[in-house]
């Protein structure tokens, strides 16, 4: 009896000692149902000027859809805002101007890093469907004539005052007829797209936007007057990253996209002269 209880003791021994052995030496296989780690969610932050609205709307939908975990926040306005905003501590991943001075602006301050321009633009002249009395840049001169523009400090406002040195400095129009023009200016907004909105309700007689502006919304609102190449001028839209971006791995990876031949391709869709891929 003594013998058999020293036997059935080894052998309940051995066995305890071969079930610690496998789960120490061979380890345990990863459950099937063990959960797969899922990207962070990232809301990027893009503050943009106001005629990229449209595009940038369409481009952001694209964009998320290829990274879900990507939601682009836009914040739209004049660029000159923009910058200031950006300078006062506002949290922006992006930057995206519609001129190049307040773009070096914000690298100068140290806000942006280097710019890469992916898009040019160039002025038009609006004026309410249907109406008669602006149908030409000359009949911009007439007496009476109620002309919006952009600020000065608005990019759009800036190109406008160019274009009337322009035309001003040629034979074809001449000094007095600068003069009338911009004597018919009753108003300058912060951005160009409450220029859109005064011409599109009759409130001005013809109102100096980007061809960009000229949406499907208001195609149908607004007659365009095209600005010859050699009066017009053609703006650059640069784009950076900000210094202090929250997301400056998912900011480069959007500039990229905006670079890229898809993105290069929605701009164009909105009338936005593009720049060569790479």
């Amino acid at each position: 009896m003594r013998f058999r209880s020293i036997v059935c003791a080894l052998l309940l021994l051995g066995l305890f000692l071969a079930g610690c052995g496998g789960s120490t030496t061979t380890g345990s296989a990863p459950s099937s149902t063990a959960a797969t780690p899922k990207s962070t969610p990232v809301s990027l932050q893009v503050f943009a000027a106001a005629s990229l609205t449209e595009s940038f709307t369409e481009l952001a939908k694209q964009y998320q859809s290829a990274h879900p975990n990507v939601t682009i926040k836009y914040n739209f306005n004049g660029s000159q805002l923009l910058e200031q905003q950006i300078a006062n501590g506002a949290p922006a991943d992006v930057f995206a101007s519609a001129d190049q001075t307040n773009m070096k602006k914000a690298n100068t301050a140290g806000l942006v890093d280097s710019a890469k321009v992916f898009a040019q633009n160039r002025l038009v002249v609006i004026v309410p469907a249907g109406d008669k009395n602006v149908t030409t840049l000359k009949d911009l001169s007439k007496a009476g004539v109620k002309i919006d523009i952009g600020a000065a400090a608005v990019p759009a406002g800036k190109y406008s005052q160019q274009v009337f040195d322009k035309l001003g400095a040629s034979p074809q129009y001449g000094a007095s007829y600068e003069a009338s023009v911009k004597k018919n200016i009753v108003s300058q907004e912060e951005n160009v797209k409450a220029v859109v909105q005064k011409v599109q309700l009759g409130e001005v007689d013809a109102g100096f936007v980007y061809r960009t502006d000229v949406t499907n919304a208001v195609i149908n609102k607004v007659m365009v007057i095209d600005i010859p190449d050699n009066f017009n001028v053609i703006a650059q839209y640069p784009i950076a990253i900000t210094k202090n971006a929250p997301h400056s791995a998912e900011a480069q990876a959007f500039i990229n996209y905006v670079l890229s031949s898809d993105g290069q391709a929605i701009l164009q869709k909105y009338h936005f002269i593009t720049t060569p891929t790479h």
